[in-house]
């Protein structure tokens, strides 16, 4: 028989392992069954706060409050850093709202995001979350504010380059605004997945706004997280993830052939600053598949 506490205790133990401290949720989208790590402690979302702000588009988008299509003219140089994409780029662009969701998600822009931000509001944004009865999943701030408040409080400029901050002691790590979810953008483990299965379920906004978000999230490219635990070509993933020095998260949803469809949040903390430890991005993708792996086993077996 296999119970929940183990496959807790087995995700904690490879957690200590990589040197990392986790709160996970997993839920099924069409059941009653879940398994958490302390999944009601409020977390720092770091880029995972971008899926609120996708629903949030989605939704002015299929209400006609926002015009998806609508062109959005993007000069080099915007204030906002990013190690990639539109922060990259040389020349002038122009692309529509739905185009910057693609971005925002699929490679997790920047850019795009406080663009985004800037024109559905964070009011907005805020006002949706507790509409939909959520208590402790916040946007507070953007992309150029958050990045902004790391060079504040280290006295520097910080320009979205962990590499910059490797050799930091953890305490000052841990004292940044940016990874102190009182101060930041944060949700909780269950918050997020909740959130989730209502998209999945086409509850959070109208089918429309429901279905694009899905799409968003289905184009995200990055395989070393969430998508690492799901190596089977039959199993669909799609996610967000979420990262600033010493936070790796992810959260997404796995459907199967069989149409069985599940809700995962996993955010973890590092016990030092390193920017490259692959082994911490691989137990996001661990950790998931151990939770969903017990969901999917018949409860006559479970606890």
């Amino acid at each position: 028989m296999t119970t929940s506490a183990e496959v807790v205790e087995t995700i904690n133990d490879r957690a200590k392992e990589v040197g990392v401290r986790v709160r996970l949720h997993a839920a099924e989208i069409d059941g009653t069954r879940q398994i958490g790590i302390d999944e009601g402690v409020p977390v720092v979302t770091a880029s995972v706060f971008k899926v609120p702000i996708a629903l949030e588009l989605a939704r002015q988008g299929a209400e006609g409050e926002l015009d998806l299509g609508e062109r959005i003219t993007v000069a080099p140089g915007h204030p906002t850093p990013s190690p990639y994409g539109l922060a990259t780029f040389r020349h002038e662009v122009t692309m529509s709202w739905h185009d910057l969701a693609i971005l925002m998600i699929g490679i997790s822009d920047n850019v795009a995001t406080d663009l985004i931000l800037a024109g559905v509001g964070k009011e907005a944004v805020g006002e949706s979350l507790r509409r939909m009865g959520f208590e402790h999943t916040t946007v507070t701030s953007d992309c150029r504010e958050i990045l902004d408040s790391i060079g504040e409080d280290l006295g520097m400029s910080y320009e979205d380059d962990e590499k910059a901050l490797a050799d930091l002691p953890v305490e000052r790590l841990t004292a940044l605004r940016a990874l102190r979810p009182e101060h930041t953008c944060a949700t909780t483990a269950e918050e997020i997945t909740r959130l989730l299965a209502m998209i999945w379920r086409d509850e959070a906004a109208s089918p429309t706004a429901c279905a694009d978000v899905r799409r968003w999230l289905e184009l995200q490219v990055w395989p070393h997280r969430l998508r690492s635990g799901f190596p089977d070509d039959g199993i669909r993933v799609s996610g967000k993830t979420g990262t600033l020095p010493s936070v790796r998260n992810e959260v997404g949803v796995i459907e199967y052939p069989d149409g069985s469809r599940y809700a995962v949040g996993v955010f973890t903390d590092a016990v030092d600053a390193r920017s490259r430890v692959p082994e911490r991005d691989a137990f996001i993708g661990f950790a998931a598949a151990r939770a969903v792996e017990w969901l999917r086993l018949p409860e006559s077996v479970c606890e």
